[in-house]
């Protein structure tokens, strides 16, 4: 068990105390987690006060951490003066409405903070489409029956976006609004396929990667473009294509794509799923890597089993080690280079890498 608390900030009322249960889970080490939520949070305009990190064996299946450690929770909320609760932990319906009881504030987890900056992030109408039928797809299954009320929120995390006040519908409006966003999401899908029709003289390369490692960047470094970028998870959540030039009137389209992230919410993956057929279309695949960043290998299989969900761990990959400007040893995989969006460094020798590897 770990607490970790900072003075509170009376005025605000939207601060988070985080929870999580360690498993102590080899394959995933809990402080980047962590780090990875509050990055979240932040980016979702809440700022956490304090954490409660509870060690177990396994999560307890009637309240995730027992109803002591509950109490002791629903203790440090009120006087950290904390208005939410964020788990770490995904919460099973029953979870839920059992935290719920002996927790007298919000309790939003991991992937509904998830689903938030999603819908924070969505400009096109077809992001919004795409997360609103995640919004919808999450209600479902897991609040549903589970006794847990949007409203409670208070307008904030869960209830936000593009589906803000649809979400409310009742339960049989639901399945409804699903069908209705498929057929509108359909309808994108086919002007897309229509679309890229025209293009397919160009080869096309893929920018794909973890959130935040630098893809908007790495692409407008290579475009010489200026595609929207920000220090933030999910900042790109629509495709951007670019045509680069590569001499003697030779173009290739790179995209960007959404960012990826660990157990990406399945709800997510299948709403987000036409946009990522950009993925299958592609001549190759660029894997860009934070290199800066400790956790990365970590970060790496997160994108490589989301593409194999995909099921594109057959197609054609390069992996570039971005940001490597700031770093003293430079990692090395397979097909891989060493890259800085910020300063310019290797962006040669990628887009060699690429001109060798796509179908002209």
């Amino acid at each position: 068990m770990a607490h970790r608390t900072s003075a509170p900030d009376r005025s605000l009322k939207t601060g988070a105390l985080v929870v999580a249960v360690d498993t102590a889970d080899p394959a995933r080490p809990i402080e980047p987690e962590l780090a990875e939520l509050e990055a979240l949070a932040e980016a979702s305009g809440v700022k956490t006060v304090g954490r409660i990190v509870q060690k177990r064996a396994r999560v307890d299946p009637a309240t995730l951490v027992g109803t002591g450690k509950a109490q002791e929770i629903t203790e440090l909320a009120q006087s950290l003066r904390a208005g939410l609760v964020l788990v770490l932990n995904d919460l099973r319906p029953r979870q839920r409405k059992n935290l719920e009881n002996i927790i007298p504030l919000p309790i939003v987890d991991r992937t509904m903070l998830i689903l938030d900056v999603f819908a924070r992030h969505a400009r096109s109408r077809e992001g919004k489409l795409q997360v609103e039928l995640a919004q919808l797809r999450y209600r479902q299954s897991n609040l549903i029956g589970a006794g847990a009320d949007l409203s409670r929120l208070g307008g904030g995390i869960g209830t936000r976006g593009p589906g803000e006040t649809k979400l409310e519908v009742d339960r049989r409006g639901i399945q409804a609004r699903i069908s209705i966003l498929n057929k509108q999401l359909e309808e994108v899908r086919r002007q897309r396929t229509t679309r890229r029709g025209g293009d397919r003289r160009e080869p096309l390369a893929a920018l794909v990667g973890y959130t935040n490692a630098g893809k908007t960047s790495l692409l407008n470094r290579l475009a010489r473009s200026k595609a929207f970028v920000a220090d933030q998870p999910f900042a790109t959540l629509d495709p951007t294509v670019r045509r680069v030039w590569f001499g003697e009137g030779r173009y290739v389209r790179i995209v960007d794509t959404v960012g990826f992230i660990t157990d990406l919410p399945k709800d997510l993956l299948s709403a987000f799923r036409a946009t990522l057929e950009e993925l299958a279309e592609a001549d190759l695949l660029v894997h860009v890597v934070d290199a800066s960043n400790p956790d990365w290998p970590r970060q790496m299989t997160a994108v490589e089993n989301t593409l194999a969900a995909l099921h594109l761990e057959s197609k054609r990959c390069l992996v570039a080690f971005n940001k490597c400007d700031s770093i003293e040893e430079i990692p090395h995989r397979e097909q891989s280079l060493a890259v800085s969006a910020r300063t310019g460094a290797g962006i040669a020798e990628l887009k060699t890498a690429i001109e060798m590897s796509v179908a002209w």
